[in-house]
């Protein structure tokens, strides 16, 4: 590593201004009062006397700081001559070479105590010739030199912009390329030192065109730049990467912009053609079947000894599922011929001054789901009902099936002339990275692990999160259960599927029901299904052989695994619950109805059932048609979230010159605020 730094000249403009300054006699300074001190003129310093007196005291802070590493530094001072002198570039070369062999960093700066002033416009004159008036240059100038892997040039802001810095409408360029010079508009030159962007952008150019791969990144916001050098190095995306080579399709940022318009044409269809595209999607589905499970084939192929079994599952796709999706797919397509524009209060505020709430789009969703590529058509359905724009980015291990999948969603959109709607990312952005587009998107919805969520919620930065972290899911067998119905709900609820989300995790029994034949028959069952028992600190207490205790009640199994434990009664059982749990779905079997209505009141989760498997919870099985997923939020939609949970409402007030002014105190008008009839739903 070398490093390439200016500071010099402040450093020394600094240090000369205060010699200056304790130079006045100080009956001088006593004298002239502490505000005149303030105005006492100095002299102009000459920047090259102050890199002389600055030069120092920077190398000795570099020699300070890398000292509490244990790493040596040494200090090269460089002119245009010695790039130009055959014999003098020689030298430079060898000593920088040496001083890397010995594992020590060089620390490089123009000698401006000596350098003349810069000459304009008599830089990058091509691959040999580079004259070095700034750092920008200099870093560049060696790069070439030394041959590096690559050059990393540090500036103020987070990388190069398509227009200055904090004004309307910039945008960071990710990547930038040889000739796109002309889409960007440079602002004024840095504050501090000799360039700006422009010669930055110059000078990485010049660098890449003499094989050294260059990035500009933010290097002065601790929060942002903390970690920025080994983020590159490790080829995270950070600021703006020089690129000689065009990616042939489109970047993520132009995909969330394509998903935008393609989402507004979308809301602005009639219900009749948005239920014509599910239609579509739906017989592309069952039609398309054979190319569908060859492309899943080759998924299941390649996962094979890499996924664990409870993720090939959900990795599979047949042709009952096909089945069941276009099902699905149908249903949603009749739910939405009254979703987008349908009024739900009408209000008069005054003689024809009427107002009405109406259901509309959220906008553009990022949708990121794992393993389970029959999401897609499920999620690119309910965005299309909701005339929402969809970015999609699904797992590696999918991406033959989703590939097929998004070619035949954009087929069905295509109909209609909205094939941009939907977009799938298969650009290898990382999920973080996508999290900050919060410009473009306006909602992200995880559908995963719990690990995944809890990724995303940590790294998405102003974007709402609609989703739920884990999938803690409760059964509570009560002292009046019937023991006909506990076993099947029981064996449905964790055996069924036990990778969901909502499959049982934690099983409460009522202590009178220990060492009688119902719970003999639970532990029964559980053994057949081949179910590990962990036993909860409760339960273990009272057994003399117990299974392994349990090391955290809050866990989420995703596995034929269950944790028992024993509650005194059904307010016991809330109490853990809500301790517990993750406010997912839990249930209550029992034939006393009161206890059970206590419990469906007063248990605080998304899904609260009776006598029913945990597995219900569920878009599909709700007569929702599919689902985004499940929300354990409290704030928009809760539970499993279908057609409803993907729109928003906005005010229409309609009015004829009225003004506000006309209801003060002293105006001839009054509100009147009167409810109006709302236009009856279709429900066919």
């Amino acid at each position: 590593m070398m490093l390439v730094t200016s500071g010099a000249v402040a450093f020394g403009k600094q240090r000369l201004r205060h010699e200056i300054l304790l130079s006045q006699s100080v009956r001088q300074a006593l004298h002239s009062g502490q505000n005149q001190l303030k105005e006492m003129a100095i002299p102009v310093l000459e920047a090259r006397a102050c890199a002389a007196a600055g030069q120092s005291g920077l190398m000795a802070l570099y020699e300070a700081m890398f000292t509490q590493y244990s790493i040596c530094a040494a200090q090269i001072l460089v002119t245009n001559l010695d790039f130009h002198d055959e014999q003098k570039r020689r030298n430079l070369n060898g000593t920088l070479h040496e001083l890397l062999r010995m594992n020590i960093v060089p620390i490089i700066n123009t000698n401006d105590a000596v350098v003349p002033p810069a000459e304009p416009n008599s830089d990058l004159q091509g691959v040999n010739v580079i004259s070095v008036k700034d750092n920008d240059s200099l870093a560049a100038r060696l790069a070439v030199e030394m041959k590096t892997d690559l050059l990393i040039v540090l500036s103020d802001v987070e990388g190069l912009f398509d227009s200055p810095p904090g004004s309307d409408d910039a945008k960071l360029i990710d990547i930038f390329y040889p000739g796109d010079q002309q889409s960007v508009t440079f602002g004024t030159k840095s504050r501090v030192g000799m360039g700006g962007m422009e010669a930055k952008v110059k000078a990485a150019l010049w660098a890449l065109q003499g094989g050294t791969s260059v990035v500009i990144a933010n290097g002065t916001h601790p929060k942002v730049s903390g970690h920025v050098i080994t983020d590159i190095v490790e080829g995270k995306k950070v600021g703006t990467f020089f690129s000689e080579v065009k990616p042939a399709g489109p970047t993520v940022e132009q995909q969330g912009e394509m998903a935008r318009s393609g989402g507004r044409m979308l809301a602005a269809l009639e219900p009749e053609q948005r239920a014509e595209i599910i239609h579509n999607l739906a017989d592309l589905l069952t039609d398309q079947r054979d190319e569908i499970l060859l492309a899943n084939k080759k998924d299941m192929e390649e996962a094979e000894g890499r996924l664990a079994a409870p993720l090939l599952k959900r990795l599979s796709l047949s042709t009952s599922k096909l089945n069941s999706l276009a099902i699905g797919l149908r249903q949603i397509a009749s739910s939405s011929q009254d979703s987008v524009g349908r009024v739900l209060r009408r209000t008069r505020i005054a003689k024809n001054l009427e107002l009405e709430q109406v259901t509309v789009p959220i906008g553009v969703l990022l949708v990121i789901f794992e393993s389970r590529p029959d999401c897609l058509p499920q999620v690119a359905a309910l965005a299309i009902a909701s005339g929402n724009g969809l970015l999609l980015k699904g797992g590696k291990e999918a991406a033959h099936s989703n590939r097929i999948l998004h070619l035949l969603t954009q087929e069905a959109l295509s109909i209609h002339g909205v094939k941009e709607a939907v977009q799938l990312v298969n650009t290898r952005e990382e999920v973080e990275d996508l999290c900050r587009l919060d410009k473009m998107i306006d909602l992200i919805i995880p559908r995963g692990s719990s690990q995944l969520v809890r990724d995303i919620q940590k790294a998405a930065k102003g974007i709402p999160v609609m989703g739920h972290s884990e999938g803690i899911c409760h059964m509570y067998v009560d002292s009046e259960a019937s023991v006909d119905k506990v076993t099947r709900l029981v064996r449905d609820s964790k055996c069924e599927y036990p990778a969901a989300c909502n499959a049982l995790e934690t099983l409460l029994i009522h202590r009178d029901l220990l060492r009688t034949p119902l719970f003999d028959q639970i532990i029964d069952m559980l053994r057949v299904e081949q179910v590990k028992i962990h036993a909860g600190p409760k339960f273990a207490s009272y057994l003399t052989f117990s299974p392994s205790e349990v090391k955290s009640l809050r866990t989420e199994y995703g596995d034929l695994e269950l944790c028992i434990e024993v509650v005194d009664n059904v307010q016991e059982a809330i109490d853990h619950i809500h301790k517990y749990g993750s406010s997912h779905t839990d249930a209550i079997v029992t034939e006393n109805e009161k206890t059970a209505e206590f419990f469906l009141q007063h248990v605080d989760s998304a899904c609260v059932f009776w006598n029913a498997s945990t597995r219900f919870s569920d878009g599909y099985r709700f007569g929702l048609g599919a689902e985004v997923g499940i929300s354990t939020s409290r704030i928009h939609a809760r539970g499993p979230v279908g057609l409803e949970g993907l729109l928003t409402t906005k005010w229409l007030l309609r009015g004829q010159d009225h003004v506000v002014s006309d209801f003060s105190e002293h105006g001839n008008l009054k509100y009147l605020h009167e409810n109006l009839p709302v236009p009856q739903r279709n429900t066919n």
